[in-house]
């Protein structure tokens, strides 16, 4: 799951970088591994500033000077299929054809096959694992085949086609061509979200943005927007500064990942008409009423449960309109450290264990003596939860309840959230007493799959379903053979990776090209991933 975006100024004189970067950090919830902006200045020169980290760590005020232009696209990375190299921090480029910058949130499943295609057929080199990479250049060789000299929209959107084609899985995307114009485009399925906006100026003109959430569109002033619909591709060009917006491949269905409303997205963000803060007053609602089934009535439930407490900050709404709907008292048990990232998106299973402690707290004036019921927006490999449920034990807790807005994953994600192998899902091969008995919980209670779709689905009648293939094991594009067993090989190969990065190669290494400096990771540098 990554953050994407992409802003055209009208002022041809004007810098979009210092947007492109306050976009980066209202997404900055959807990736915390790496962060890039390209931009593209006058004559179509392109100017780059990528890295791993935080985008506070990879951007100051003299780098930002150093990104020209006013049309650019910013990229927010969680690692997915790839590692969490500085050679697969985005956006890519690939000068032939034409130059081309592109971002990417998602997932191919057809990976494999289009590594063979682009190296047997079309003779283009890869550089990394990453399937963006992959996506970038079908997209470069689909605009070599018109075999001019200056391409015009008519060509993009035939090449984007070809994309569409040749690429199965889940893709938002957000590019463009140097000196041309700004991209979109996005699956035939909807999976992943794409928002286009646009801001009227003093002088009458319009400036465009694409981006992940509507979040990043409103705090611009971009007072105007609509979603990219499943199979539709926008092109902005420089010269017209009018969007053209395109179905260029057939809608084969409208499903929006579920997980973004349950997980990922911004509470303040909307999404295919969709209001996430809305979602989650919904789950909590639905859920209270299964909680009211689980323990034979209201009267039996308040005399289980003294107080209900979220799991901040994604739960928080839930929990809130949870205990309002059951008129049990709502508490703030866990003091939140705000300079923790998000655990669930950190790269490696040691990384979230050590951190839960570091980024929660425990209050004991709200734990001890009672018997609590938890809210959490998911329950995935149980770390996070497990750790929770020993803290409020810790606290003085009599009874610790977990109840959880979204039903048991049992199953891989394909479609950019790297939940590891399915064996280590704490709902894997588990009945609800066996993960209750797995975290330390007195008892786990789960929405139920219906009520999820329906909390989401309430919101826009014309998305009536949803990706669920984390719930169900059923993928809306099916799986490609050998996809998973191919996840599992990348994973394998970053492990070892990581393993011998923490064994001393650490470091920085300037390279100082014609257009001025870039960072790499010298241990990364070593072992022959720069040429």
């Amino acid at each position: 799951m990554c953050g994407i975006c992409g802003i055209l100024l009208a002022d041809s004189e004007a810098a979009c970088s210092a947007q492109l970067l306050e976009a980066l950090h209202f997404l900055q919830h959807r990736g915390q591994d790496a962060a890039g902006i390209v931009t593209c200045g006058p004559r179509g020169r392109l100017y780059q500033c990528k890295g791993n980290g935080m985008v506070r760590d990879v951007f100051n005020q003299q780098r930002l000077y150093g990104l020209i232009g006013n049309m650019g696209v910013g990229h927010l990375r969680y690692p997915t299929a790839g590692s969490s190299a500085n050679s697969e921090a985005q956006p890519f480029y690939v000068n032939s054809p034409y130059g081309i910058v592109l971002s990417h949130n998602g997932n191919l499943i057809n990976a494999p096959a289009l590594r063979r295609y682009l190296d047997q057929d079309v003779h283009r080199h890869i550089n990394t694992d990453s399937d963006s990479e992959l996506l970038l250049n079908v997209f470069a060789a689909e605009l070599e085949k018109t075999n001019k000299v200056r391409v015009n929209e008519e060509d993009i959107f035939s090449a984007l086609a070809g994309v569409f084609r040749e690429c199965r899985g889940a893709f938002a995307c957000v590019g463009m061509l140097a000196g041309f114009g700004l991209i979109g485009f996005r699956d035939a399925n909807g999976i992943r979200p794409l928002v286009l906006g646009e801001r009227q100026r003093t002088d009458g003109t319009v400036d465009y943005m694409m981006a992940s959430e509507s979040v990043v569109l409103k705090a611009q002033g971009f007072s105007k927007w609509q979603d990219v619909l499943p199979g539709q591709a926008v092109i902005i060009p420089k010269s017209t500064m009018k969007p053209i917006v395109r179905q260029v491949a057939p809608q084969l269905s409208y499903t929006p990942d579920i997980f973004e409303y349950v997980y990922f997205a911004r509470p303040d963000s909307v999404m295919d008409g969709i209001s996430v803060y809305r979602s989650h007053l919904a789950m909590g609602e639905k859920l209270a009423a299964n909680l009211v089934k689980r323990f034979g009535g209201l009267e039996n439930l308040k005399k289980a449960i003294d107080v209900v407490v979220p799991v901040p900050d994604t739960s928080r709404n839930a929990a809130l309109q949870l205990s309002f709907t059951l008129g049990l008292m709502y508490r703030e048990g866990f003091v939140k450290n705000r300079y923790v990232g998000r655990t669930f998106i950190m790269p490696d299973q040691q990384a979230r264990r050590s951190s839960v402690r570091t980024k929660l707290n425990a209050m004991d004036l709200e734990f001890n003596g009672h018997n609590v019921l938890i809210v959490d927006d998911s329950i995935v490999r149980g770390t996070t939860s497990k750790e929770i449920v020993q803290m409020a034990r810790e606290a003085g807790a009599k009874k610790v309840y977990i109840a959880s807005c979204a039903p048991p994953i049992r199953h891989n994600h394909i479609y950019g959230i790297d939940l590891a192998d399915t064996k280590e899902l704490v709902a894997y091969a588990r009945s609800e007493r066996e993960i209750a008995t797995a975290i330390g919980a007195d008892d786990v209670i789960y929405q139920t799959l219906p009520d999820l779709v329906s909390a989401v689905a309430d919101e826009n009648p014309n998305v009536k379903d949803f990706e669920v293939g984390v719930f169900t094991g059923d993928y809306v594009t099916g799986v490609e053979n050998g996809y998973l067993e191919h996840l599992e090989e990348v994973r394998f190969t970053n492990s070892k990776l990581k393993k011998l990065k923490n064994q001393g190669l650490t470091g920085r290494l300037d390279l100082v090209n014609g257009e001025g400096k870039a960072e790499v990771d010298i241990g990364l540098y070593n072992q022959g991933d720069y040429r």
